[in-house]
């Protein structure tokens, strides 16, 4: 049973919804990624995305377009990102890590040299933005032979046959983008949220979180109730783009326990 399936299946078991926080590695400097896993765990945090810098992030707002081009001035590199996370495994073995980012930094290490690296530095999924399940079946059959999760995203667009087949392929969690937009977009319907769901469970037997436009407590609550859970990454690259170095950690930590206490009353 993989780390992600765990989590979730202990999570149902106590009637709980999960707190999926994103920021990206290297952020605001590569000394504080490692830290900030941890601070996210004691937190709260149930499983964690961990964004690979990229050059061209076309899913993503502004906010986190600049969290990458922070990253990227200190030449953050995928195989540091998996380094840092070999180094949170040294002392976190339960926690579930998510790499998420584009298929271009994978496709120039190589599929199957990046999937070997994953599993060994204790990667649990990988969700890449630019790689729909039409197209992706041949690279992540190597993530499958060396036991990471693929995750995929569905949007308020997703048609029938789109959602069928990630249902197909997809394991840990099904990501339900609940905009259309990018990241940090604002204006979240919690109404079509609601309506879209039961369809996605009409196929869907995953757990399945829900992001972009979750920029607070009274969101993340209004949100809890109506997945298994809530992925917050926009804002808290927001606390971390507008916090001074050493109070980086404390002041993301104050704001994901915050997000805890509120998806703990769904």
């Amino acid at each position: 049973m993989s780390r992600i399936q765990a989590t979730f299946d202990k999570l149902k078991l106590h009637k709980r919804k999960a707190l999926i926080p994103f920021f990206t590695a290297g952020d605001p400097d590569p000394k504080w990624t490692v830290p900030l896993l941890h601070a996210l765990v004691e937190a709260g945090a149930d499983v964690i995305e961990l964004g690979v810098p990229f050059s061209d992030p076309m899913a993503d707002g502004p906010t986190i377009q600049r969290a990458s081009e922070r990253a990227l001035k200190h030449h953050v590199s995928l195989h540091q990102v998996l380094d840092m996370v070999a180094e949170f495994r040294r002392s976190n073995t339960s926690t579930p890590v998510v790499l998420m980012g584009y298929g271009n930094p994978i496709e120039a290490m190589g599929w199957e040299t990046f999937a070997k690296r994953c599993a060994e530095a204790g990667v649990d999924g990988v969700l890449t933005v630019d790689f729909p399940p039409e197209e992706s079946h041949e690279a992540f059959a190597h993530l499958d032979r060396h036991g990471i999760d693929p995750i995929f995203l569905l949007a308020p667009t997703s048609t029938d046959a789109r959602v069928e087949r990630v249902a197909k392929q997809a394991r840990g969690y099904v990501y339900y983008v609940s905009l259309k937009g990018v990241t940090g977009a604002g204006n979240l319907d919690l109404s079509a949220i609601e309506q879209k769901i039961p369809q996605l469970r009409k196929h869907i037997k995953l757990p399945i979180g829900v992001g972009f436009g979750i920029h607070d407590a009274v969101t993340a609550l209004a949100v809890a109730k109506l997945c298994d859970g809530v992925v917050v990454g926009s804002r808290i690259v927001q606390e971390i783009e507008n916090s001074a170095g050493q109070d980086v950690v404390a002041n993301v930590s104050k704001l994901v326990r915050e997000l805890r206490q509120a998806v703990n009353r769904a």
